[in-house]
């Protein structure tokens, strides 16, 4: 049932009187009616490498069934599935050669419509990785468009008779990539790929195109997935023609797509995967959030990591509130880590060297020239400051994402190739190959050596052991579902009296939250002025639970790398 405080009455009353003209400023600082997706717990994982049913070394839909019941426990909201599309896997899934089947190695569409209907059952929603910018060389619409110029599908994809003079410029895979434009040798010309040679781009100016992506998400849609998070979300709707580096959009196409899924489920999501600034947001939610719901925020992601690097905050603060604006139904996606790098593009030379420094200092730590390949536990490595990472990740004004095995602390396999370094399969027991398979070789090697070694890290050894990152993990969850002020209330952050302290407050239906979070590895005092936060009294929500005054100006002690969370009725 969803609920309309008066206020919003009032602004739907005066709407459809005509009598109110908002500033675009205001509609976008007002939050609506709560929608689903606003306090989600999202949980992303790959079907490949989380658990393996049948003992062939490669996880699939009838093992992840057969782990449902660990993910509820943990308190999933929504479970992330990365492409489980037929694929050659030369990009780890994300090459697809079929929009409509289930990769034969993962199971079969019986065994995904059994894996949705016991999702279901327990309540957790899913969303599914759609990767629309691009196919696999190796799909029958490339290879069509390659042996007849004159076929339909020749024009589903971007050529050019000649190279352009930017064919060198726009790489996604810097170091590794070369170009986006490649010579065919069938059909003489270039073709268009942002992504590996082999993920040739589909041509969005092609209304055939447009038609066949809006027939995938119908598709699936009904299915029954609870939505999409859109891979690349940029490279979708950019014209290649018009400049490698930095091309025209299209957002009209966002604008359809989103109106597709709602005429199949108005309550389905898409979640965006764009790397975009704070002025660009706008362009990709929609001035009324009438295309993306959510969005990755890759911009705070990154201030976040030189925050951590510098022990000082102030960066993060500046980076949340240039994103404060967007429209009242959207909502961001906050994360520590994903399948991908930890991208610091964002951030100028200088920061991105004092990141690199600190959490990635071998060469082959860093990667793209922008990035680092490892898990957070090895990144941050000392307990106490992944924990505070955790906790504000929580506390942070969205929904919170966790990559599978970040909840047990995995570290992460530097011999693999490029990001396959943090996609190792899930450490379930100290068994063999740690419980994820029986067979003796697996789809990607288990951690079996080092600190971070299934023997000394997983999810058997650390469910009985209540003061584990993983009990941390459910009680932050426990915690964040009994509070929605966090994703739904106004915010604002206060000032601490102490540049390694960061305070964020949230207001909501007469309720007060505040979490305070230590940057420092060296105890630090704080202290809030009574007016902030309105003369209430606290009470602890981690650590002793007990009742606090923390506005009189009297000074609280955090440890090093410490938090606490207080809320007020």
């Amino acid at each position: 049932m969803r609920l309309y405080p008066e206020r919003y009455i009032i602004i739907i009353l005066m709407i459809c009187l005509g009598s109110c003209k908002q500033s675009t400023e205001k509609q976008e600082t007002v939050k609506a009616v709560p929608e689903w997706y606003s306090n989600a717990f999202i949980y992303n994982l790959d079907v490949e490498t989380f658990k393996d049913s049948n003992g062939d070394g490669t996880g699939d839909f009838n093992g992840l069934t057969q782990k449902l019941g660990y993910l509820d426990t943990l308190g999933v909201d929504v479970i992330w599935l990365a492409p489980f599309q037929p694929t050659p896997n030369g990009d780890d899934g994300y090459d697809e050669t079929d929009y409509y089947g289930i990769d034969k190695n993962l199971g079969t569409a019986a065994d995904f419509q059994n894996f949705m209907a016991a999702a279901k059952k327990k309540g957790i929603k899913v969303i599914m990785d759609l990767v629309l910018n691009h196919t696999s060389s190796g799909h029958d619409w490339f290879k069509m468009a390659r042996a007849d110029t004159t076929s339909k599908y020749h024009s589903w994809y971007v050529w050019s008779d000649k190279k352009p003079g930017d064919a060198d410029k726009g790489l996604v895979f810097p170091g590794v990539q070369t170009e986006t434009w490649t010579f065919d040798e069938a059909t003489k010309k270039y073709y268009f790929h942002r992504f590996y040679d082999f993920e040739p781009d589909l041509n969005y100016e092609e209304p055939q195109v447009r038609e066949m992506a809006a027939d995938v998400l119908r598709y699936w849609l009904k299915k029954g997935v609870d939505g999409f998070r859109l891979d690349a979300v940029p490279f979708i709707i950019d014209l290649p023609k018009t400049g490698s580096a930095n091309p025209k959009h299209m957002f009209d196409l966002l604008t359809s797509m989103r109106k597709t899924v709602q005429s199949i489920n108005p309550n389905a999501v898409l979640l965006g995967e764009a790397n975009v600034t704070a002025e660009e947001n706008k362009d990709f939610f929609g001035t009324n959030g009438n295309r993306l719901q959510m969005m990755f925020n890759f911009y705070v992601n990154q201030y976040l990591f030189y925050s951590l690097a510098r022990e000082d905050p102030e960066s993060l603060k500046k980076a949340l509130e240039e994103f404060r604006l967007k429209p009242a139904t959207s909502q961001w996606a906050f994360f520590l880590r994903n399948h991908d790098e930890v991208d610091l593009a964002r951030l100028t030379k200088s920061q991105r060297s004092l990141v690199f420094k600190k959490f990635g200092p071998e060469s082959n730590m860093q990667i793209y020239d922008r990035g680092i390949r490892r898990r957070l536990a090895p990144m941050l490595a000392d307990p106490a400051l992944i924990r505070m990472s955790y906790s504000l990740l929580f506390s942070f004004p969205g929904a919170p994402v966790i990559r599978y095995g970040e909840e047990i602390g995995m570290g992460d396999d530097l011999t693999l190739q490029e990001r396959l370094s943090v996609r190792t399969p899930m450490q379930w027991d100290r068994s063999a190959n740690s419980g994820f398979s029986t067979d003796s070789i697996t789809v990607r090697p288990v951690i079996g050596y080092g600190d971070y070694s299934f023997q000394k890290v997983n999810v058997a050894d650390e469910s009985a052991d209540k003061n584990s990152l993983l009990s941390f993990i459910k009680n932050l969850v426990e915690i964040r579902k009994l509070h929605p002020e966090i994703g739904l209330g106004e915010w604002k952050i206060l000032d601490a009296g102490n540049s390694n302290i960061m305070a964020i407050q949230y207001l909501f239906k007469g309720k007060q939250l505040i979490a305070v979070h230590n940057f420092s590895k060296s105890p630090q005092q704080f202290s809030l002025e009574e007016k902030a936060v309105q003369g209430a009294d606290f009470t602890e929500l981690t650590g002793g639970k007990k009742q606090v005054n923390i506005g009189n100006g009297g000074k609280i002690q955090l440890n090093g790398y410490g938090f606490q969370w207080y809320t007020a009725k």
